[in-house]
């Protein structure tokens, strides 16, 4: 059990040499009431003041003064403002990569990807076409690609195009949302409607109708919205025909 730390009294008096140094050091922040202090080490203790300024509620002033040994000169070793209890603290720092988040990148926002961000796999698998019937060709064409240099160095994993189709889902290009329940047809029979390419172009596609509120987004197969290629513009007006008597025109040599 660690001895306890005895209070030198030289450096216990020293209130006075600690206010002054609060003080000086403190400029507009108002030193106040002195509340206690502690040994931090043999002939070495720590002076704390209130901070009586309206923007640091709950700071105190720690001033820590010093003795060398057979001398009874105090000194001032450090002058901080700390918080005490009840002091309102600035939150947590936040590491960049964890306070990014959807929809965040602006003009000149760079966020880059881990090298283990599980939504990316190397280039050289494949992706979706390690799956393809002819593994031998791909195999080739993977090998020239990597000795070229050409590809792309990673591409989205299993679980990249997963956690996409997940969110496109939940999102207003879903199927489940007012828009959808309104609308006159779905997407996958309307003109506009552009497929994507590969496993997600089984269930996703891009809107191309300047119309409507997904024009240029990823939309489900099964969404829907009024701009359907097939809705047909509502007649206006009555078509009367052609009268059958002509009450209009005058035969010629009738008044004759």
């Amino acid at each position: 059990m660690a001895a306890t730390l005895e209070l030198d009294q030289a450096c216990a008096e020293a209130i006075e040499l600690a206010r002054h140094a609060a003080v000086r050091r403190a400029g507009v922040l108002e030193v106040g009431e002195h509340r206690a202090v502690v040994a931090e080490d043999t002939r070495v203790a720590t002076h704390l003041f209130d901070c009586v300024h309206p923007g640091y509620p709950g700071w105190q002033w720690s001033v820590t003064v010093a003795r060398a040994s057979r001398s009874r000169v105090v000194t001032v070793s450090e002058v901080t403002l700390v918080p005490g209890e009840g002091a309102l603290l600035a939150p947590a720092w936040v590491p960049w990569a964890d306070r990014i988040g959807p929809k965040d990148l602006t003009a000149g926002v760079l966020a880059p990807a881990p090298a283990d961000d599980y939504r990316l796999e190397p280039g050289y698998t494949g992706g979706e076409s390690a799956a393809d019937e002819d593994p031998a060709e791909a195999s080739q064409t993977r090998a020239v690609v990597a000795e070229l240099g050409l590809g792309r160095e990673r591409v989205l994993s299993v679980e990249g195009r997963d956690a996409a189709a997940e969110r496109w889902l939940e999102s207003g290009g879903g199927p489940d949302n007012a828009m959808t329940q309104q609308a006159p047809a779905l997407c996958q029979t309307c003109g506009f409607f552009i497929g994507l390419s590969g496993g997600l172009g089984r269930v996703f596609g891009v809107c191309a109708n300047e119309l409507s509120p997904s024009d240029g987004a990823v939309v489900s197969r099964d969404h829907g919205c009024g701009g359907h290629s097939d809705v047909v513009a509502p007649t206006k007006g009555v078509d009367l025909g052609v009268p059958v008597w002509d009450t209009i025109s005058i035969e010629e040599g009738l008044f004759d």
